[in-house]
């Protein structure tokens, strides 16, 4: 059997290597473009009349469980067309090589942005420690921010719901375009005043659903008084569940009688029923007991 011997590619397609430096550290290698021209970015005019070099440190995909550093040594050209303003400028790359002042390949901040979607800040900067690729915490939240989608002047159908910085402490809000499927903004609190002036400043919106606290409804109404509010689907089953188990629950006595026909022996009761003292409602006469939560619901005092 024969076996073909594969160089091994240290740099993305586009650079040549001129070598390369095993350390401590990681891996550096020394690189170079592969073009003998560029474009100029006024005029469009290749060029090939090299003014000058200068260099660039990228960083780049690990190898073998090292961290990878690509010292890319780029050229300025001159200008040939008389009429661009553009004298010297410096060389261009592929957009899916290296951008244009970046300090990553564009291979690697592909990875970036997948981890800091991932992850966050702090744990995506662990995690990236751990693959040999460092970054820290504060380039990951700028790498979300560069990529972020911006938020459409046509958002029509928008959702908005609470959540905790801080549990128990300090709350935001979320604000979704329903229609698309994602999150739009966040807002620092979650004041009626605050959402008033969000749904302010997008008059386009039509529809604005909601939880069913006071709240909301009130900077829904300041601030997109043509909107229709309607309630959340999430809310409105948890209500009616909430509702149902309560109903339930004051009746649950009347209920067991109205089966056995007479007075209930705690014994037959289930244990969940006897743990969360629910077995106060079955038998008389009734407890004057605060009972404890049953489905996320305070069972009240015995009547």
């Amino acid at each position: 059997m024969s076996h073909r011997t594969v160089p091994l590619k240290l740099a993305p397609a586009g650079l040549v290597v001129d070598r390369h430096e095993i350390g401590a550290a990681g891996i550096t290698v020394h690189a170079h473009s592969a073009s003998p021209t560029s474009d100029c970015p006024a005029c469009g005019l290749a060029s090939s009349s090299v003014h000058s070099r200068y260099g660039r440190s990228l960083g780049d995909l690990p190898a073998h469980g090292r961290r990878l550093r690509i010292r890319l040594s780029a050229r300025r050209f001159r200008c040939r067309n008389a009429a661009c303003e553009r004298q010297v400028f410096t060389e261009r790359f592929a957009h899916d090589l290296i951008q244009a002042h970046a300090r990553r390949t564009s291979r690697l901040d592909v990875l970036t942005h997948a981890i800091a979607l991932a992850l966050g800040g702090r744990p995506g900067e662990r995690l990236a420690e751990r693959l040999s690729m460092p970054v820290s915490a504060d380039t990951l939240l700028r790498v979300l921010r560069r990529r972020a989608i911006p938020t459409p002047s046509d958002v029509r159908v928008v959702g908005i719901d609470d959540f905790a910085w801080l549990k128990g402490q300090r709350y935001g809000t979320v604000i979704c375009d329903l229609e698309r499927r994602r999150t739009i903004d966040v807002l620092p609190d979650r004041e009626g005043g605050t959402v008033a002036a969000w749904l302010a400043a997008h008059p386009g919106v039509e529809i604005v659903c909601r939880d069913r606290g006071s709240g909301f409804r009130e900077g829904a109404t300041k601030g997109a008084p043509q909107a229709l509010q309607i309630c959340d689907r999430w809310h409105l089953l948890e209500n009616a569940t909430a509702a149902f188990v309560e109903a339930v629950k004051r009746h649950m006595g009347d209920l067991r009688r109205a089966i056995t026909g007479g007075d209930i022996d705690p014994e037959v009761l289930s244990s969940t029923l006897r743990i969360s003292g629910s077995a106060a409602q079955c038998v008389d006469p009734p407890v004057e007991e605060v009972g404890v939560n049953f489905d996320g619901v305070s069972a009240g005092r015995g009547r």
